[in-house]
């Protein structure tokens, strides 16, 4: 038979009007013996409904069978609406598997009213409770029966009732279930704490569709969430805590990671001598090492008056106190906190904080690694909010290892930074020295991820500066060595008087050694997986001829100042890193000064971002100098506050040059023949250049010495024309140029040779002596020691 085929038709008086073939086979009855008569005619115990049925339209009867036996049948009755407005009722026998079922649906539902766990309210259309099972008890503190005709939000305190009626409604509107909403809740009946529950909705429908209430069920999943926070929080700190390499920074990590997460006030403390980079005291931590408050945070918008202590604070803790007792055995403390506890005494700045704030429950962390003390990690719940349990103690000791270990990391770093810092600034020239034609000033602020930028001015022979700024790319100790490798390399090479070009390419030399050396380390060292790149500018100021060569190595143009203001980037050739094995040959760049400009020397860190045009940078530096009339070091200073990008890392470094033209009256040059007279007309003229200047005796006759030996050799080896050039500057320079390009070599003549001294007379009596080649020859120059001229 099909499912939805009716057996009989009763009518509203219980008359059977229609009676069908499947219920002449059920019952041996013909359609005329049981039409027009009472349908309980037909039940053998009559009324008798055993109410197993799934549904109130459905249940089994026992029938009276023609032939006297008894037929037990599952009916469904179901109304049917007559074309003349009258109501019948349509009996028919349920389906073979819901009638197999049907007893047992019954029995699911009396355990669910009555024994399930999870609660059970069904709601009617109206959102009221027409029904709750006994589980509801234990979230609402009411019995079921007594919730009969309220609403949800009558008997709990929910965190969004709005919210849940509007789930509830939509369930009813659509059909369509609501599974797992979280909410928080607390029973109105009673002072019950609050907990999480995972509420899910179904619409009731009878067989043909029609929404005739909402099934609510509700699970306390408290303790589920409260671990999946646990878990969220260690996560948390996990991936924020240690991403900077700042032990203060570290801290205040933490207390953003854990309030209100896990804490509503926090509070990090850290041994003061850790915060400096040295090493930690071993535990127990003795009663009068101070500690510094690092990181403070509070839910309350009053944060500075729940403080013991303002920020940045340091003291020692006072005893005996749970902070000195977890700092002197290294375990957790978790304490219940009220007006009597009784060390609150021996800290009445805490134990006012702690009032003030309304804190119950504290946990107190010592930070320690491998028995070292680092500091102390407070946490405090107030009167809002759960107390702290045996779950949380765990996490807090969880979260307390992961914080040592990340300001452990932070103070190495610290402490390493600081001994490169010490290295750095000892090999750097503790004031760049200024020349008599040449005025300097520095701007030097150490990145806390540099120690690789280094700058220079010395002076050359012939009146002559040398200015070099430089970067190693990197940080530590063995970036900090490098530089000063780099730094001493580019002075030893200054004194081979090479051209600009000349020496960086020999200092990429000595770069490259010096990669090689750091690859050939050992797998384990951490330097042997770090390439060795440096940058450098380097430039040679002659005020005699007014013109600075220049030289980069993978390093920003200087900014060249006019005295008028305007500002130029020269463009200038460049090379590649120091340290690369190939690339393009260095060049060099020769630029007329004028008197009184500025030459900008630079290290990238100290612009800010680059925007889309990498040249724009340069834009702020250039409005700085737009006014070279003002002291150097304003200068430096006006570039600080402009252009320092605390953003970016490495050394921020600007070195400033103001150049002047040299004294005329201290410059004298003399065109000689290329004959043997030439030695003499030297002598002369230098004698009467010296007593003019006022040069003593002794050093004047060694002056006439060295001319002659000097003009001599050019006559005798070299080509035409000569020039002789004196200069009185810090020392007596004296050159002899020709335009030959053989050096001149310093031979040890033996006892019966009447030549070949001339090169050791001058070594003896010089204090230094060199070759400088330029494109149309070369000059001999040596130099002599001046008594210091008064101010």
């Amino acid at each position: 038979m099909a499912p939805d085929e009716s057996l009989m038709v009763v009518d509203g008086k219980g008359v059977v009007v229609q009676w069908s073939r499947q219920a002449e086979e059920l019952l041996g009855r013909a359609a005329t013996e049981v039409v027009g008569q009472p349908a309980t005619s037909l039940v053998t115990d009559a009324g008798t409904w055993s109410g197993r049925g799934a549904e109130p339209d459905c249940g089994a009867a026992v029938l009276h069978h023609r032939d006297g036996r008894a037929v037990t049948a599952d009916l469904r009755v179901r109304p049917v609406l007559r074309r003349d407005g009258s109501v019948v009722w349509a009996i028919s026998q349920a389906p073979a598997a819901e009638a197999a079922t049907g007893g047992m649906g019954a029995a699911v539902l009396e355990a669910l009213f009555t024994q399930s766990p999870v609660g059970l309210y069904v709601l009617d259309t109206e959102l009221r409770i027409v029904r709750a099972n006994k589980a509801t008890r234990a979230t609402s503190g009411v019995p079921a029966e007594r919730t009969v005709g309220r609403r949800l939000t009558d008997v709990y305190d929910l965190s969004a009732p709005s919210e849940i009626q509007a789930i509830f409604r939509r369930v009813l509107e659509s059909g369509m279930p609501a599974r797992e909403h979280l909410l928080r809740a607390r029973a109105k009946a009673e002072s019950g704490g609050e907990y999480v529950a995972s509420v899910s909705a179904f619409p009731l429908q009878d067989p043909h569709g029609t929404v005739l209430g909402v099934a609510v069920t509700g699970v306390d999943v408290t303790e589920r969430e409260k671990a999946r926070t646990r878990a969220r929080i260690l996560d948390a700190v996990r991936e924020r805590v240690g991403r900077t390499l700042d032990v203060v920074d570290t801290c205040q990590e933490l207390v953003e990671a854990l309030v209100p997460a896990f804490a509503d006030i926090a509070v990090v403390e850290i041994v003061d001598s850790a915060v400096r980079g040295e090493e930690p005291p071993p535990g127990p931590l003795g009663r009068d090492v101070p500690l510094r408050r690092a990181a403070f945070r509070t839910t309350s918008g009053g944060a500075h008056q729940a403080q013991a202590h303002p920020m940045g604070d340091v003291r020692s803790l006072p005893s005996p106190t749970p902070y000195g007792q977890a700092l002197a055995d290294l375990q957790v403390r978790v304490l219940a906190l009220g007006p009597d506890t009784p060390w609150l005494t021996a800290d009445p700045a805490r134990a006012e904080a702690i009032r003030a704030s309304g804190a119950q429950t504290l946990i107190a962390a010592p930070l320690a690694l491998r028995g070292t003390v680092l500091g102390l990690m407070s946490l405090y719940r107030t009167q809002q909010a759960d107390p702290y349990d045996e779950h949380d103690v765990a996490l807090a000791r969880h979260l307390a290892a992961h914080t040592a270990l990340c300001v452990d990391n932070a103070r190495r770093y610290t402490r390493e930074h600081t001994i490169a810092a010490t290295i750095q600034r000892h090999l750097l020239p503790p004031c760049p020295s200024s020349q008599t034609a040449v005025e300097t000033a520095h701007l030097y602020v150490p990145g806390n991820a540099g120690a690789g930028g280094w700058f220079d001015t010395f002076a050359l022979p012939s009146a002559r500066t040398a200015l070099v700024v430089g970067d190693v790319a990197g940080q530590g100790i063995h970036t900090a060595t490098t530089m000063g490798q780099l730094r001493t390399a580019i002075r030893t090479l200054a004194a081979l008087d090479l051209e600009p070009d000349e020496l960086l390419a020999r200092l990429n030399d000595t770069a490259t050694l010096l990669a090689a050396e750091r690859a050939a380390l050992p797998p384990a060292d951490p330097v042997h997986r770090q390439a060795l790149t440096a940058s450098c500018v380097y430039a040679v100021y002659d005020p005699l001829t007014r013109t600075c060569t220049f030289a980069r190595a993978d390093h920003p143009p200087p900014v060249i100042a006019h005295p008028d203001g305007t500002t130029e980037i020269p463009d200038l050739p460049t090379g590649p890193p120091l340290g690369s094995v190939e690339g393009p040959p260095f060049a060099a760049a020769t630029v007329k000064i004028a008197d009184g400009s500025i030459l900008a020397f630079y290290t990238p860190a100290i612009l800010p971002p680059p925007p889309l045009v990498p040249q724009a940078t340069l834009g702020p530096l250039q409005q700085v100098l737009s006014h070279p009339d003002r002291p150097l070091q304003d200068l430096c200073d006006d570039a600080l506050y402009t252009l320092r990008n605390d953003t970016r890392p490495g050394d921020a470094i600007l070195l400033l040059a103001r150049t002047h033209t040299f004294p005329p009256d201290r410059v004298a040059t003399w065109e000689l023949d290329h004959d043997p007279t030439a030695a003499a007309t030297a002598r002369a003229h230098t004698s009467r250049q010296l007593t003019a200047w006022g040069v003593e005796e002794e050093t004047a006759y060694a002056t006439e010495v060295i001319v002659s030996e000097l003009v001599t050799n050019a006559v005798r080896y070299a080509t035409p024309p000569l020039r002789l050039r004196l200069i009185k500057h810090h020392t007596l320079t004296c050159e002899v140029h020709d335009t030959s390009f053989t050096a001149p070599r310093m031979r040890h003549a033996r006892t019966v040779d009447e030549g070949g001294r001339g090169l050791f007379i001058v070594a003896q009596l010089a204090q230094n002596w060199g070759t400088r080649y330029t494109p149309n020859g070369k000059t001999v120059w040596t130099e002599q020691a001046l008594p210091p001229q008064p101010r």
